[in-house]
């Protein structure tokens, strides 16, 4: 497994706790910044040279600003669209020839109740995350034939540093709108990705799995 991230002290520190509890090195760490290819390129690499090959993509990478249609400057809605949607698709476009090499593989997109529903508060990025839940059914079409799985999944609020910046009870409302009446733990989300990822999985492609305790539901 290799995890990649712009934060890599974080990866790197991560991957050495998770190959301590392994007794061995299971875990690789690398540098990547999603909105650039030649990063990408990298980690594919490290992928194939140090663990054997590519299976399996989480796109897991996402900024939030808050804002509606009015109200967002264009700075924030190029940056939000430049992670969390270009960067998808430079994911999947960088590791579906490593996956071809493989005779399959499984990609994770991860979206957000957002990508489902509308909310005047986010527009840049329910428009970042409607796009990868699209971004997501057309690369399955695309790539069933080749045995490689695409699906997406849609967390809703999660107590993750990024749910941490939101300003004071702006996350309440929705909080409020979910039937479980609660946030989300990251393993709960890491749990269903874990499924997609796995041949459990084998007959889901273009799949929208929510994680949200019911709020896409009313």
């Amino acid at each position: 497994m290799v995890i990649g991230d712009v934060l890599d002290h974080e990866a790197k520190a991560l991957a050495e706790e998770l190959n301590a509890n392994a007794g061995g090195r299971l875990v690789g760490a690398v540098y990547l910044d999603v909105r650039h290819a030649a990063d990408w390129r990298t980690t594919v690499e490290v992928c194939e040279r140090e663990f054997g090959g590519l299976d399996i993509l989480i796109n897991n990478a996402g900024i939030a600003r808050l804002g509606g249609i009015e109200s967002t400057p264009e700075e924030d809605w190029g940056a939000v669209m430049d992670i969390n949607q270009k960067g998808v698709w430079l994911g999947m476009k960088n590791v579906v020839p490593a996956m071809r090499r493989r005779g399959g593989g499984s990609i994770v997109n991860i979206s957000s109740i957002w990508g489902m529903v509308g909310s005047p508060a986010m527009i840049a990025y329910g428009g970042s995350k409607g796009a990868v839940r699209v971004l997501t059914k057309s690369a399955a079409a695309q790539y069933a034939h080749e045995k490689i799985r695409v699906n997406s999944l849609h967390p809703g609020i999660v107590l993750t540093p990024m749910t941490a910046e939101a300003p004071e009870g702006a996350l309440q409302p929705a909080i409020d709108g979910t039937p479980m009446k609660r946030t989300a733990q990251p393993e709960e989300v890491a749990w269903a990705a874990l499924f997609l990822a796995s041949d459990e999985a084998s007959f889901i492609t273009g799949a929208e799995l929510a994680v949200d305790g019911g709020y896409t539901a009313v």
